[in-house]
């Protein structure tokens, strides 16, 4: 996830003052000091980490907590609140027609985001078009041409055409019909002169009724001259990040949006055109705090079953309820947690698992669940449909033959029925429970993962996790 290091580096500055329930002047001094050398490790431009640790400092010796709260909840509200405000409202993107102005350098993901958006606005029952003006790059126009046919939305680009302006104004032409234009602009390798006159005159044909910078969240520092500078070309409404899902710090994601006095409107999580979220400030934050995110969680799992094809003659989700629950129930639960998105991203969404427990795991263990539930799939490919129906009575004979079908090891078949018997017997638990069990158990859950926020409600405000 985005600032990943950030957010771990956090949590074990907070932790520091377990068990304490007052604060003094040298824990506020040691807290502030931490946070400061975390920001500026993830690339947070210096004056905007004074900024927000004086802020968080003068709070901390101001205020008074409430009574019952613990010195580290205390602090931990306060650091909340002040990046939920420092990162800002999420961008205003009404759902109804509109054209987008997409800008931004070279390799900063533009085409990538154009169909990102594009599918994303198709999801919520908009007619999306993307249009392709980079006639500088090679490959510019295969690349979003491709994009775009995977997101399954409209494209226009003319790729024997040299005027971006001219495609820019065919491409609104040919695409009226379109609800959302997402226009596309090249990028350089630097801000140069001619970057900068170009999408100017691009701009002043589209006329768009916003425009985003397309950023790399492993920009850093740079981040500060590239927001000036479209800014001062075209205006900048909000920012998209881009490749959220490697090793970046991402502090200039959150420089950018300072230095444009805009605000985050997307976030890119993957390679695939499913893989971009509408930033929420709230979520954004409770996530990095290891508090979770159920409302981006919520639609991830909408999404997935949404998108996870299943056989009505095969597959009735109300059979596990009825004590069925068979490795073809178990394959479908596993499309749709692939469908979900990588594990890790998952887990920072579930109140009490992200955060701190995550970051008790070793740096590979995400993709090695990742690659087991991969090799489980193809187990089960080398098995019968009476062994698929019924698991437990497959013996040692049939393990060795499914292991050598599927070329994986006797022991990833032991794992894998392994793995049905656990989640066979979990699902037992919710046998015979009824609508109103189900919400009270959601509910405790809510209460659970909170971060040890029980003792907190109502102290924050805007449906984030003190709300």
């Amino acid at each position: 996830m985005v600032l990943d290091d950030l957010g771990s580096s956090l949590r074990g500055t907070l932790d520091r003052l377990q068990g304490k329930t007052r604060l003094d002047e040298e824990d506020v001094e040691e807290v502030v000091r931490e946070i400061q050398r975390s920001l500026i490790q993830a690339d947070v431009e210096i004056d905007l980490v004074m900024e927000l640790s004086d802020s968080i400092e003068q709070r901390a010796l101001e205020e008074e907590p409430p009574g019952g709260t613990t010195a580290r909840d205390f602090v931990l509200r306060i650091v909340y609140e002040e990046m939920v405000d420092l990162v800002g409202e999420s961008t205003d993107l009404p759902l109804e027609p509109q054209t987008i102005l997409l800008a931004g350098l070279q390799g900063s993901g533009k085409t990538t985001t154009a169909a990102k958006m594009a599918w994303w606005f198709s999801k919520k029952g908009l007619r999306p078009a993307v249009i392709q003006t980079d006639t500088f790059r090679p490959g510019a126009y295969d690349q979003a041409k491709e994009m775009a046919e995977r997101a399954e939305v409209t494209f226009y680009g003319d790729p024997d055409a040299d005027d971006p302006v001219q495609i820019a104004r065919d491409g609104l032409a040919a695409t009226e019909e379109a609800d959302i234009h997402i226009v596309d602009t090249a990028g350089r390798h630097a801000l140069e002169e001619g970057l900068i006159d170009e999408i100017q005159e691009i701009d002043a044909v589209v006329e768009p009724d916003r425009s985003l910078l397309v950023m790399d969240a492993a920009l850093g520092q740079g981040a500060k001259d590239q927001a000036q500078r479209f800014e001062e070309a075209i205006g900048i409404d909000g920012v998209a990040i881009t490749k959220l899902d490697g090793t970046a710090k991402g502090g200039g994601a959150l420089t950018a949006v300072n230095e444009t006095d805009s605000s985050i409107a997307f976030l890119g999580t993957g390679e695939t055109v499913q893989d971009v979220e509408r930033f929420e400030p709230n979520g954004f934050i409770s996530r990095l705090l290891g508090m979770g995110d159920l409302k981006q969680l919520a639609e991830r799992v909408e999404r997935a079953m949404a998108d996870t094809d299943t056989d009505e003659e095969d597959w009735d989700p109300e059979d596990i309820l009825e004590g069925q629950f068979t490795l073809k129930d178990m394959r479908h639960q596993m499309d749709a947690m692939n469908k979900m998105g990588p594990l890790d991203q998952v887990l920072d969404m579930i109140p009490g698992l992200g955060g701190g427990i995550k970051d008790q795991l070793p740096d590979d263990a995400m993709d090695v669940t990742q690659d087991r539930m991969r090799s489980f799939d193809i187990v089960m490919d080398s098995m019968t449909e009476d062994e698929l129906e019924n698991p437990r009575s497959i013996g040692a004979s049939q393990t060795r033959r499914i292991a050598r079908g599927s070329g994986q090891p006797e022991e990833r078949v032991q794992e894998l029925l392994e793995q049905h018997r656990m989640m066979e017997r979990t699902l037992k638990q919710f046998q015979g429970m009824g609508d109103a069990d189900m919400q009270r158990m959601m509910k405790r859950m809510e209460g659970e993962g909170g971060g040890g926020m029980g003792g907190m409600g109502g102290m924050g405000g805007g449906g984030g996790p003190f709300g």
